[in-house]
């Protein structure tokens, strides 16, 4: 055992030092190729005491910001993971993981996209960066990745005295948040022309993919096998039920976790009431109730909140938009073309000024006649709480003539 301990000691203790060599400007390749000649593989919870006692020790929290992408591009491939718990099916963390495999598709999309646009001629360019604005749209959904982590999972470690790394990789965090707005603001631009993009690629675009790409690798080989190590069942329930609060990104999670021992329906009484009634002043029903009311009702509806996040949709038989849990918490703006959303933010600014409070299309799709109506939602002062759509396929209303006042079910219904 002494052995063991001694091992872990020295194994610390030298990354600690190869850590340290890095902050002291040696090179990444130099500091990598002694890495793997004395450590070869470093058990994932050593290099997050290896952090915490860093900062502990009095290198700023900012220094070791700085040094987090050159030290994990040192230990890419060389964290040892054989230790790692198994994780269910469903678990939050198989969740994030699914998450970064989506987010990992689009990162690969965005860069096919961004090395052809040397080879796209200049009248394509305006379309062709639609479909780069678009990906980087998708790749802005990691906000609510890491929302859950930072409200959710970080608490949990900090309870459990971890609290450098999640420090740190918070901050990672806000600069990857803002390497990915710089993008789409510049994408965004009128004027920005093929050689204005080419010129950022180094520069703006190809820096915000790798970060994201390896703070995927940071928490696969880092903080979610410790979290896995450091967090009890209940913890992880606690987490789990507080998810669907943030909502997921591009993943839509089709398992539902159900850990032994715990139940949805034993906190619905704190969360509604003593009966577990949802009480308003026309009348109560249960939340079950209310959710077979909404997904019964012959029409599709979504709600957009105040800031304009996606909140909740019903999930009717027959949707005429399909919808998946991914949007939930996403900003409206990007669960549409890129080249609608001027229509979607002028209606969001007119029903929020009061100019407007009802927008309403029809269109031909597929056969049917589709006719879709945004509504402004307001309390009983007036002030704008968000906005709702509601869409129904009208061809079979629209064929009714004369009148029918006896009972007749219609089998199809049945």
């Amino acid at each position: 055992m002494s052995e063991l301990i001694n091992n872990s000691r020295f194994r610390k203790e030298r990354l600690k030092e190869l850590i340290l060599k890095l902050h002291d400007g040696e090179s990444a390749e130099k500091v990598k190729a002694e890495l793997k000649e004395t450590l070869k593989q470093i058990p994932y919870g050593e290099v997050v005491e290896v952090e915490q006692e860093l900062i502990q020790e009095g290198l700023p929290e900012s220094e070791v910001l700085k040094l987090c992408d050159v030290h994990g591009e040192v230990l890419e491939g060389n964290v040892d993971l054989s230790a790692a718990k198994e994780i269910p099916e469903g678990h939050p963390v198989d969740v994030l993981k699914k998450e970064n495999g989506e987010l990992l598709k689009v990162v690969k999309n965005a860069e096919e996209l961004l090395r052809d646009l040397i080879t796209t001629k200049d009248p394509e360019f305006k379309e062709y960066k639609l479909k780069i604005l678009a990906a980087f749209n998708d790749l802005m959904d990691v906000d609510k990745h890491y929302q859950r982590k930072e409200y959710l999972l970080f608490p949990y470690l900090e309870k459990n005295e971890i609290t450098g790394p999640p420090k740190v990789m918070w901050g990672k965090h806000d600069e990857i948040r803002d390497q990915l707005k710089g993008c789409i603001e510049l994408l965004k631009t009128p004027e920005l022309e093929k050689g204005d993009l080419n010129d950022a690629l180094d520069l703006v675009f190809y820096p915000a993919l790798k970060a994201l790409a390896d703070m995927v690798q940071k928490e696969e080989e880092i903080l979610l096998p410790m979290s896995m190590d450091v967090l009890t069942t209940e913890d992880w329930w606690n987490i789990h039920k507080q998810t669907l609060e943030f909502g997921f990104t591009l993943y839509d999670p089709q398992i539902e976790w159900k850990p032994e021992g715990f139940s949805m329906d034993d906190d619905q009484t704190t969360a509604f009431s003593e009966s577990g009634n949802i009480q308003l002043p026309s009348g109560s029903f249960t939340a079950k109730e209310i959710m077979a009311i909404l997904n019964t009702i012959p029409v599709d509806m979504t709600f957009v909140d105040k800031n304009d996040k996606v909140k909740y949709f019903t999930q009717g038989k027959e949707r005429i938009f399909a919808r998946s849990r991914s949007i939930i918490n996403r900003d409206v703006r990007l669960c549409h073309p890129p080249g609608s959303v001027h229509i979607i933010e002028k209606i969001l600014d007119d029903f929020k000024s009061g100019k407007a409070s009802y927008a309403p299309f029809w269109i031909q799709m597929k056969g049917q006649f589709i006719h879709i109506e945004y509504y402004a939602l307001r309390d009983e002062k007036g002030e704008y709480l968000g906005t709702l759509e509601v869409s129904q396929e009208l061809s079979k209303l629209r064929k009714l003539e004369g009148e029918q006042r006896i009972l007749s079910y219609d089998k199809k219904e049945v």
